[in-house]
């Protein structure tokens, strides 16, 4: 059976995930950096519940010494966790801001695929799943006919195209596990006010088909509902 770690999924797409993975047999552990919502979320999910804030060292380094001592392997992990941050024009944009942007964002990958890379290396076909978006596709971004051509948050848009050069990086670098991202496309969660056209469980379409899918797959691959995403 397969046994998937997801950050950030108490809510959003992360949640609809776990729920989804779920219902496909998967053994799914939930992680959040909020106790409270965190355990409330797995409880109703039937999901174990693990205390992780990504953008702490410590709290990482805790989870994933919490699931070596009760699973002792992870087959699939989902970095699912991340931040907006605020929607500043350019001429506004701050150091400050845009170290806790990519420290959540993009570093906290690094982090967390680190910690859990003993955990993985027990799987015998590991692959890890990084949540990215449209928004960091200098292609999409150049398409005025897309809605990702507009200019909204730049530092989020900037981290997202971090996170998907660290994925090929990573397919490339790391022998015998399968790295891919996704794009979730434009989904109505928290994140945005619920203003995406698209529905949590189609948002949540492309990462199940790349969790679900066999150890031949292919890495270093980006891709949405519809297909490989340019980038």
């Amino acid at each position: 059976m397969t046994i998937t770690f997801i950050t950030g999924a108490n809510k959003g797409l992360g949640y609809e995930t776990a729920r989804r993975l779920i219902e496909l047999g998967q053994t799914v552990i939930l992680g959040a950096r909020d106790p409270g919502r965190g355990q409330e979320a797995a409880e109703k999910l039937g999901a174990r519940f693990v205390l992780i804030d990504v953008a702490n060292d410590e709290s990482v380094a805790r989870a994933a010494a919490n699931v070596q001592a009760r699973e002792g392997r992870i087959d699939l992990l989902i970095n699912n966790a991340g931040i907006l941050g605020s929607p500043l024009p350019a001429e506004d944009l701050t150091g400050i801001e845009a170290l806790e942007i990519f420290n959540t964002n993009v570093v906290s990958i690094v982090r967390v695929t680190h910690a859990f890379l003993p955990l993985l290396r027990q799987s015998g076909h590991p692959a890890v799943i990084n949540v990215s978006s449209g928004m960091g596709s200098f292609a999409l971004t150049h398409d005025p006919d897309r809605v990702e051509s507009k200019p909204l948050a730049p530092l989020y848009t900037a981290s997202k195209a971090a996170v998907t050069m660290l994925t090929t990086q990573y397919a490339r670098g790391l022998s015998g596990i399968r790295v891919n991202a996704v794009d979730p496309g434009y989904t109505a969660t928290d994140f945005n006010g619920h203003s995406g056209y698209q529905t949590v469980s189609e948002g949540t379409d492309a990462v199940v088909s790349l969790a679900t899918e066999g150890p031949e797959a292919g890495t270093g691959r980006v891709i949405s509902r519809s297909g490989p995403v340019p980038w």
